[in-house]
């Protein structure tokens, strides 16, 4: 049973919640994406978490299990953000629609996804309702198909490309401004092997394969492997230095 929420006494990105209700009622209709937009515009602005946020909890999962319009991909991707936010207290008191949200992304990320995307987002959101830390952030990096880090030896600043450009490490930006690549200061990025992979990197490689996402697959294996600074030479962990500097 969804909890009696008070939304004037919660505030939100701009304000007073008392709007929030109303947003949550047009939801089931052919407006969606724009309440969806003002949804996420109110409650997980910029990623920052709310009082109202967390209230919309309840709601979110009763829309994630169909006992109410607007779309369960959308409610477990907002839900999945609004738990990352370090409250542990707010994660025991919504402990029970986390943990229906937990079952639902779970079968949502076994079923048929739409895009690579879907699927990355799914799979982090599970993770945030598990309380995963750093992936249940950080894995938004496979669908943006770059990570930016310091050098951990000379704290140049590099780019981790992962994707459409290839898999290398770059010192400054990697595509000029006609939209071409710029190839100097590059080096490229040594994936870690399908069976060197272990714990949640093993798990995250493996559901990319089982889903039908091979390239998500290879951007795991890059993301637990290698890199070395154009720099100074120095060799590196990618996921062990996108864990120490993930804010």
């Amino acid at each position: 049973m969804t909890r009696t929420i008070n939304w004037g006494e919660l505030t939100h990105a701009y304000g007073s919640a008392e709007d929030i209700p109303g947003l949550f009622a047009r939801l089931g209709g052919t407006e969606d994406d724009q309440v969806w937009q003002e949804l996420w515009s109110a409650l997980c602005h910029q990623g920052s978490v709310y009082s109202a946020s967390w209230a919309a909890m309840p709601v979110l999962a009763d829309i994630a299990a169909a006992r109410a319009p607007g779309g369960p991909v959308e409610a477990v991707f907002m839900a999945g953000l609004i738990v990352t936010s370090p409250d542990e207290a707010c994660r025991t008191r919504y402990a029970n629609e986390i943990g229906e949200l937990r079952g639902v992304a779970h079968s949502l990320l076994n079923g048929p996804q739409d895009s690579a995307s879907t699927f990355v987002y799914l799979l982090q959101s599970l993770l945030a309702f598990e309380g995963v830390p750093v992936w249940s952030e950080a894995l938004e990096g496979l669908v943006n198909e770059e990570y930016q880090i310091a050098c951990p030896a000379c704290s140049s600043d590099l780019f981790i490309a992962l994707g459409e450009y290839g898999y290398f490490t770059s010192a400054g930006d990697y595509v000029g401004k006609s939209g071409g690549q710029d190839a100097a200061g590059r080096t490229d990025l040594l994936p870690a092997g399908s069976g060197e992979l272990a714990g949640i990197a093993a798990r995250m490689h493996q559901a990319a394969l089982d889903t039908g996402f091979p390239d998500v697959a290879t951007g795991v294996r890059h993301l637990f492997g290698k890199a070395t600074c154009p720099d100074c030479a120095t060799g590196f962990s990618v996921s062990n230095e996108v864990a120490e500097q993930w804010v």
